[in-house]
């Protein structure tokens, strides 16, 4: 028999995933419209990998901090509303535990068990607070060193995405040449990249991979002609 306890990872698991559609979904497309839309104004492609690398050094930087003060504001929320509960546990203990009391009879307790098990919980104040974190706010305590965290997925996912398109372009001369390669890595990374994403988030993977996949070609092809028609 095992009997070692089960670790539940869903929540961490979940905002990695996250963290990294974020950054991987903005990596394949942004990079990838900005070399299309270079490919149709430049006859150097020197010009489009210098443009390419900043632009994916910029956007992992700005993704980054986006997901670092996303982060950081969770942490800040639940660490408010956490001092908040302790202080309405010290100075407000019959209202509190009246707040127990009907989340218990939501649960279908009957009065005397909800009596017996809040008068036990009452007895440890920092589970009482916890439990009304839970339950009353609906907020489970953050990872500490989630806005670390989620600033580097997002960040290391967004270059590892915006390296795919822009990877013919070091191998080539021609833009053209360039752009036909890029085009068709990256639609098929995106197909892929939608298909694991659709999954991720329990939606229908087909359909997911085509939208990813339709949506990125549109950016694209709408910044190759844009810079084409302004430079013909």
């Amino acid at each position: 028999m095992d009997n070692h306890p089960h670790a539940e990872e869903h929540l961490s698991s979940s905002a990695i995933v996250t963290d990294i559609v974020i950054g991987m979904s903005d990596g394949l497309t942004v990079p990838f419209a900005l070399a299309a839309g270079l490919s149709g104004a430049v006859s150097n492609t020197d010009i489009i990998v210098v443009a390419g690398l900043a632009e994916i050094a910029a956007g992992a930087i700005a993704m980054g901090l986006g997901g670092y003060l996303a982060g950081k504001t969770e942490i800040d929320h639940y660490n408010a509303e956490h001092k908040r509960e302790e202080w309405e546990v010290d100075n407000l203990p019959e209202k509190e535990k009246e707040e127990v009391r009907e989340i218990f009879a939501d649960m279908g307790m009957s009065p005397e068990t909800q009596k017996l098990v809040v008068e036990e919980m009452a007895k440890d104040k920092q589970k009482w607070v916890d439990f009304m974190m839970r339950y009353e706010l609906g907020l489970e305590k953050p990872n500490p060193k989630r806005a670390r965290n989620s600033a580097l997925n997002i960040g290391l996912s967004y270059v590892a995405g915006g390296l795919v398109p822009l990877a013919p372009y070091f191998f080539l001369d021609q833009p053209i040449d360039g752009l036909k390669w890029s085009a068709v890595i990256t639609v098929i990374c995106l197909f892929v990249f939608g298909y694991f994403k659709a999954r991720a988030t329990g939606q229908p993977p087909w359909a997911g991979a085509l939208r990813v996949m339709i949506i990125g070609s549109l950016a694209a092809s709408a910044a190759f002609f844009i810079a084409r028609l302004f430079t013909a």
